[in-house]
This record gives C-alpha cells, sequence and structure tokens, in this order.
C-alpha cells in the first residue's frame, strides 16, 4: 500500500512541474523511484499471468521459486531473452532479485550488453565513483539500456558484481571481415579483453541452426559471419569462466540473447569448454502469440527451462 500511495506522490510531484533543489531530497526521490520499479513494476507485471514456466525434464508447469531452488546445485544460470521482450525482462529483474536473496553475497549478474573492455567503467559506476550518463556512453550501453537498468542499479544498490562479458564489437567485425585468424595480429593488450587464441568454432548442431537463421549457406557470405558468433558466444563464455574460477562458490546469473544460449549450445556450450565441472540451468525465453494454450511439445529439452511470455503485449520498442 504504501508504494502505491508514494507512487501517485512522486508522478504528482513530476507532473506538477516541481523541481526539488534540495540535494538531499533528490536522492530520496531516486531511491524511491528505484524501490518502486524494483518491488512494485515487477510485482503488477508478474501478477498478471503474462508469462508461464514449463520444466523440460517433469513436463509440468513451475514457478520461477522452483528455478531459483534448482540453483543450489547449479553454478550458472543462462537466461535467453528476446531483447525487445518487455515481460522477459521483467522476469530477469524477478530472478536476479530472488537470487540476491537466496544467496546473498554469492550473485554476480553477467551481461551480453556490456563488453569486456568496459569493465573498468561499469566497475566505476557500481562503485558511485561516476555518473549513469558517463557509464551509458563511455561504455557504450545498448540503445535499450532502460530494459538493463532496473537490474545494474539493484546490483549497484546491493553491492553485486556485475561482469561485462561480451567481445568488442570492434573485433568481432574485424573477425566477421578477415576472419578469426586475424586476431593473431593484436597486441597482448588487446588479446587479454579474449578468451585464448585459436577460438573453437563450434560445429553440428549450433552450426546447422546458424546457417538455418541466415536462411542457407548462401545468406552467410562465407564463414567468417560464423567465426565472429563463435567469438562473441566464447568471450561470453570465457568471462563467466574467468569469474567462477576467481571467486569458489559464487553464482551467475547470465543475460543474453536466446540464440546465444538455447539449447545448452553458444555461449552455453563454450563456457562448458574453459570451465567443465560448472553446472549449467539453462533457461530459453519466448514471446509466444499462443500464450493461451501453449504447444511444450515443441520445444527442446536440452533446456532445463522453457519460459513464454505473452506475445501480444507491447515490446519494450
Amino acid at each position: 500500500m504504501f508504494i502505491f500511495q508514494f507512487s501517485n506522490i512522486i508522478i504528482t510531484i513530476y507532473v506538477c512541474g516541481f523541481k526539488p533543489v534540495n540535494y538531499l531530497l533528490k536522492r530520496f526521490i531516486m531511491k524511491i523511484t528505484l524501490l518502486y520499479t524494483l518491488l512494485l513494476l515487477p510485482f503488477l507485471a508478474l501478477s498478471q499471468g503474462n508469462y508461464k514456466v514449463y520444466n523440460t525434464a517433469s513436463q509440468k508447469q513451475v514457478s520461477i521459486d522452483d528455478i531459483i531452488n534448482d540453483m543450489n546445485k547449479a553454478d550458472v544460470l543462462f537466461y535467453g531473452e528476446e531483447h525487445n521482450d518487455s515481460v522477459g525482462h521483467t522476469l530477469e529483474l524477478a530472478l536476479l532479485n530472488k537470487l540476491i536473496q537466496k544467496f546473498p553475497k554469492k550473485i554476480a549478474l553477467s551481461l551480453e550488453m556490456f563488453e569486456t573492455d568496459t569493465q573498468p567503467i561499469l566497475n566505476e559506476y557500481l562503485n558511485g565513483l561516476i555518473r549513469e550518463k558517463n557509464l551509458i556512453s563511455d561504455a557504450r550501453a545498448w540503445p535499450n539500456y532502460t530494459d538493463y537498468r532496473p537490474m545494474v542499479e539493484l546490483a549497484k544498490e546491493k553491492g553485486i558484481p556485475v561482469i561485462a562479458a561480451n567481445a568488442p564489437s570492434r573485433y568481432t567485425n574485424r573477425v566477421t571481415r578477415l576472419g578469426l585468424s586475424s586476431l593473431q595480429q593484436l597486441d597482448a593488450t588487446a588479446k587479454s579483453l579474449l578468451p585464448p587464441l585459436p577460438i573453437d568454432t563450434a560445429t553440428g548442431a549450433y552450426y546447422q541452426k546458424f546457417v538455418d537463421i541466415m536462411g542457407g549457406h548462401a545468406g552467410m557470405g562465407g564463414m567468417q559471419i560464423y567465426q565472429s558468433q563463435n567469438l562473441w558466444d566464447a568471450t561470453m563464455g570465457w568471462s563467466i569462466a574467468k569469474y567462477i574460477k576467481d571467486h569458489p562458490g559464487s553464482k551467475v546469473l547470465q543475460i543474453n540473447g536466446g540464440f546465444h544460449s538455447e539449447d545448452k549450445l553458444g555461449a552455453a556450450a563454450q563456457l562448458k569448454k574453459y570451465a567443465p565441472k560448472a553446472l549449467v540451468i539453462n533457461i530459453a525465453v519466448f514471446a509466444v502469440d499462443d500464450f493461451d494454450q501453449v504447444d511444450w511439445g515443441k520445444y527442446s529439452k536440452s533446456n532445463n527451462y522453457v519460459i513464454v511470455t505473452n506475445g501480444r503485449l507491447a515490446k519494450s520498442f
């Protein structure tokens, strides 16, 4: 009740054009607004029945609390999202919040949305040394950063590490143009931002999925695009592996686009190459139009959990 009442106060303040000049009042309003975002909005979205969680092993619908409990016996939770799924983003935040509550001081958040060379900038923001505007500009935040901001702010508030997991785009672009072997020409500093070279290019099921999504071999324009995809995946897997090696007993929530981890391929498979003993739980998330009558049989059992969200709802962008 308090949150509902105070949200109305906040909204009234801004609608009426009130501009607080007192620094402490500004800070207070920012904290309450963050509290509103972290607590009220997820509650509203999740209470409206706009998602369903399916355990592929038991072939039953379950709750997100079941996923959290499963993390007792796992090290890494992959969450493969659709980048514009508004309900999916709310679920990410809910999962992170529940993980922090269940495993205090053990959780780290890992994001595809930040590249390895921006880790110092991200750390500076989390430690309160720089402003958010500098994080967004200097760390090259994605255009839809507002979708991930609540998680970063929760991590900042709770003192949770955030891993900038992705490969710098200038290097994936280089691979797309010149192939994986071109990375050998980089200096030691540049190579330190990437997994050990050469990068393994996964074949088999992942390669075939990539060919299919590109519309066949003709649409690929050579192997370089697939190689850059593997660099992307390998860097995320390596970033997570480094963290859990340096922080034994930790648990990582990895957020990435669904293709990067669906069926435990891509980044999930690359992680196992760098950390063979890491125990992984994989969630594949889909915004679907047949939300009222979901055909669970069409989703692979290689995913531990499948979450479907109401695809008829507005997208975040």
